[in-house]
């Protein structure tokens, strides 16, 4: 996966690339809107990620260029979370903004979101509809609904970190997901982190409410030494 970043602060651009290297991407970094320009071609890039405020003008110059060009996802890195802002930078096309200072984590989990919605990312779009047991997961409503053995069908209410945790398992069935992986993915919806004794809460939470008998579930699995795994 190749990445454009726009950056004009130094520390923070060579950290970002630094962090968006270790996970496996291409980031080829530039620091104007004029390098940025000139840089872009269609099909170069899969993502773009684009500061706002730079020295020879802005990141929704850039965008508007691009967009024009090629519809590639775009995020952009923005010092202010005014309103006026943000929609300006979604009205322009952006798939996603995050605010400064941000947790790289949260930005991860940001850039595997867009991409995936792109239909670039390593792991499949989930279904509008997903049967796993007898549980029936409709995305598009973010609804759980619970199958009972009389064939009626029951609402499950989860929390959105409950519900987001459930949609990676869905996600990545058949795949044993490793609890730093989990972490990795997860954030509260305050933007706290959650942590190694707060993910086992929300496993445990979440087979209460989905699994029929959460002393032996057969929803999700536990994979001893390794992590966790919903099977296809």
């Amino acid at each position: 996966m190749n990445i454009l970043l726009l950056e004009d602060d130094d520390a923070i651009g060579m950290g970002l690339k630094y962090s968006l290297e270790k996970e496996g991407f291409e980031v080829e970094m530039v620091t104007t809107v004029k390098d940025a320009l000139e840089h872009f071609a269609p099909g170069k890039f899969d993502l773009c990620i684009l500061d706002i405020n730079l020295p020879d003008g802005n990141g929704y110059e850039v965008c508007k260029n691009i967009q024009g060009k090629e519809d590639v996802p775009v995020i952009f890195l923005t010092a202010s979370d005014a309103e006026v802002n943000v929609v300006m930078g979604l009205e322009m096309g952006a798939d996603d903004y995050i605010c400064k200072p941000f947790r790289i984590n949260e930005l991860m989990a940001r850039i595997r979101m867009v991409l995936r919605r792109a239909g670039k990312g390593n792991q499949p779009a989930v279904e509008d509809v997903l049967h796993i047991g007898h549980l029936c997961v409709y995305t598009k409503e973010a609804k759980v609904m619970l199958r009972r053995d009389d064939g009626t069908e029951e609402a499950v209410e989860l929390t959105a970190l409950e519900y987001r945790l459930l949609l990676t398992f869905c996600n990545n069935r058949g795949n044993v997901l490793s609890r730093t992986k989990l972490l990795e993915d997860m954030w509260d919806v305050d933007g706290d982190f959650v942590n190694d004794n707060t993910l086992t809460v929300y496993i445990k939470r979440l087979r209460d409410k989905i699994e029929k008998d959460p002393g032996n579930p057969q929803i999700i699995k536990t994979v001893r030494g390794l992590g966790y795994m919903i099977e296809k």
